[in-house]
């Protein structure tokens, strides 16, 4: 039986004792706790320097493309995994995010740029977090 990502992700923090919630959780040294988050993601984003100088050597294609899906994929797992310490339903989140981000479109259904190539926000945009709220909230009177 194959297993998907979420639960991969679920047996690894059972495998290390991390904490996992199934409805939103926000404990008590949650600033500790995230304080933590934002040093292990620095590290990671630190790799980065690592893949500019490979860059830089003329490595090639693939032992870039390859460094570039580690550091990508990394980040990722780390990120599912902390999202399932604090209960909260990622993959739904990122529906939400990806419906806002598909709301910045012009009225014409094209991607709006000002002169430096910058993407704009289109008349119809809505912020992700009344959403984002919406779906969570009842989730904590569960």
């Amino acid at each position: 039986m194959t297993s998907t990502f979420a639960e991969r992700i679920a047996a690894m923090n059972a495998m290390y004792k991390l904490p996992a919630h199934e409805r939103p959780t926000v404990p008590a040294d949650v600033a500790g706790r995230l304080q933590k988050f934002k040093t292990t993601l620095s590290d990671e984003i630190r790799e980065i320097d690592d893949i500019v100088s490979l860059t830089q050597q003329g490595a090639s294609s693939l032992d870039i493309a390859v460094a570039m899906a580690d550091l990508l994929g990394d980040i990722i797992v780390y990120c599912r995994s902390e999202a399932l310490k604090y209960g909260l339903p990622l993959e739904e989140v990122l529906d939400v995010i990806m419906d806002s981000n598909e709301s910045k479109l012009g009225a014409d259904g094209n991607p709006i740029y000002d002169e430096n190539g910058k993407f704009l926000k289109g008349p119809n945009y809505w912020k992700p977090e009344g959403k984002i709220a919406e779906l969570l909230q009842p989730r904590f009177s569960e």
